[in-house]
């Protein structure tokens, strides 16, 4: 998956160690995103989402469907601007070869989007649909359901998850309190 010469996108700059973008390039977003919203519902179907991802990348229009699916977590047929940020810092941690480094960053959200079939697991079949998102090459697949325990070899969690999994999704929810709590303070 590449970015096209020339697209919006590319003028952005993503933050190399927490793979998010800048309060001024996320406000830039937040405006072309108003842009592609022609309805002025501030949210975008999968037709606009189509088009976008056609013009400014060279995914499959099976795969943009996919990346669809995916993002409307609640199946309205809709996804909105937290749906639209994660996917261009998932485009832009691709286009800047930091897909591990935000996999690490998000471990939580990239669970949640890879979960398909509607249980608290990660399986072979979401890995190997959505590899492409990620960079991740067949042999690394292997290497990653060893390490998280997809494969079901040992015990797992009350969830279903692996003990690593889990302990990645706790760390991500903790951080994500902390961050929430400093904000509280600061604000």
């Amino acid at each position: 998956m590449r970015l096209k010469p020339g697209c919006f996108l590319q003028f952005l700059c993503l933050d190399k160690l927490y793979c998010l973008l800048s309060v001024r390039n996320a406000r830039a977003l937040a405006q072309y995103f108003q842009l592609l919203d022609v309805h002025k519902k501030n949210t975008l179907n999968d037709l606009q989402l189509y088009h976008f991802l056609h013009y400014v990348t060279d995914l499959t229009k099976k795969q943009i469907l996919l990346v669809f699916d995916l993002l409307d977590w609640n199946a309205t047929g809709e996804i909105g601007l937290d749906e639209f940020y994660m996917l261009v810092c998932i485009l832009m941690s691709h286009e800047n070869h930091l897909e591990k480094q935000f996999i690490y960053q998000h471990a939580g959200s990239v669970f949640e989007l890879l979960i398909m079939n509607g249980g608290h697991t990660v399986g072979p079949r979401e890995f190997q649909a959505t590899r492409f998102l990620f960079n991740i090459k067949k042999h690394e697949l292997e290497k990653i359901f060893k390490d998280f325990d997809i494969s079901g070899d040992e015990v797992r969690g009350e969830e279903g998850q692996s003990g690593r999994q889990h302990s990645i999704i706790e760390a991500h929810s903790r951080k994500r309190q902390a961050r929430q709590s400093i904000e509280r303070e600061m604000g």
